[in-house]
């Protein structure tokens, strides 16, 4: 969960053997990269990279007068020494209410939303006040980290506020409901 000063930023490092997923919150954020890659990301855009055999790339907030917040996910791939790839797309927010929005899923899958090399999803809802999901997990090998990026939910008995999270493994589903209108990410991952 990083918050970037205007013109400020992170200059040209390596990665490797690693999925980094970036969701812009607020603001813009600039990425260069060794692939050729020039872009910009912005609210409701998400961004993959599988670092694979090695990348060098850049990220900076290019607005001067702007704070930039954004929250940046790595999850260890299943397959190493992949060839490096790069996806940004636009997610609707109005496609997400009281849904679940796929943001990212298996490469080798069919489901919707970005690609990386593991058996991970990551969703994105925003529920209105009073309002419930069931998120049921892939495998039983699965577990998940919910994180509230805005507003006022529980996690079955758990109460979550803003910038809270919880990790849940050892069941098959769970259930959020929202106290007020709630801005959520749930991550899907292999527990081993």
């Amino acid at each position: 969960d990083d918050i970037i000063d205007g013109g400020q930023g992170f200059g040209k490092h390596p990665h490797d053997n690693m999925e980094i997923i970036t969701i812009v919150l607020d603001g813009k954020l600039e990425h260069k990269d060794s692939m050729g890659h020039t872009e910009q990301i912005v609210p409701d855009e998400v961004q993959v990279m599988s670092a694979g055999t090695g990348i060098v790339h850049s990220e900076y907030n290019p607005d001067p007068n702007k704070k930039a917040n954004l929250l940046q996910t790595w999850i260890f791939p299943d397959k190493k020494d992949v060839q490096p790839r790069y996806e940004q797309k636009m997610f609707a927010a109005e496609e997400r209410v009281n849904t679940l929005q796929a943001l990212v899923s298996p490469i080798d899958n069919e489901d919707p939303g970005l690609k990386i090399h593991q058996a991970a999803w990551i969703y994105r809802t925003t529920l209105e006040s009073g309002k419930n999901i069931t998120h049921t997990l892939h495998s039983k090998n699965h577990g998940a980290y919910i994180f509230v990026i805005g507003g006022k939910v529980n996690v079955g008995e758990q109460a979550l506020n803003k910038r809270d999270a919880l990790g849940i493994s050892e069941t098959d589903s769970f259930d959020i409901t929202a106290n007020e209108k709630s801005d959520i990410l749930i991550f899907e991952v292999p527990m081993s």
